[in-house]
């Protein structure tokens, strides 16, 4: 899967959310740093029933800092969502950011 969100960078087929960009401009998270993190990232949880694309969790760092980019992707036509990203908290994840508390 991260196979196929990194050709939706490669081919410029991204589209950034208002929501998503409203959130990392407050957050201070930089498209560079969403992009690094996706990169380098690893898929963490899936949504596959997430209407109306299947919805992705992934986990990367940026500036030595960990962050959580949620994705929508709609395979047939290449094209990947940007939701939000945020610096997860380990108020509501494990120290490896991986796993959610319960």
């Amino acid at each position: 899967m991260l196979d196929q969100i990194h050709k939706c960078f490669q081919h410029g087929h991204i589209i950034w959310r208002q929501h998503a960009l409203s959130r990392m401009l407050e957050r201070k998270i930089s498209r560079a740093d969403v992009q690094l993190a996706i990169y380098e990232g690893e898929l963490i949880e899936t949504y596959p029933e997430a209407h109306p694309y299947p919805t992705y969790l992934i986990l990367g760092y940026s500036r030595g800092q960990p962050l959580h980019i949620v994705l929508a992707l709609d395979n047939p036509n290449e094209t990947a969502y940007i939701i939000t990203a945020y610096v997860p908290s380990t108020a509501h994840f494990s120290d490896d950011f991986k796993t959610r508390k319960r």
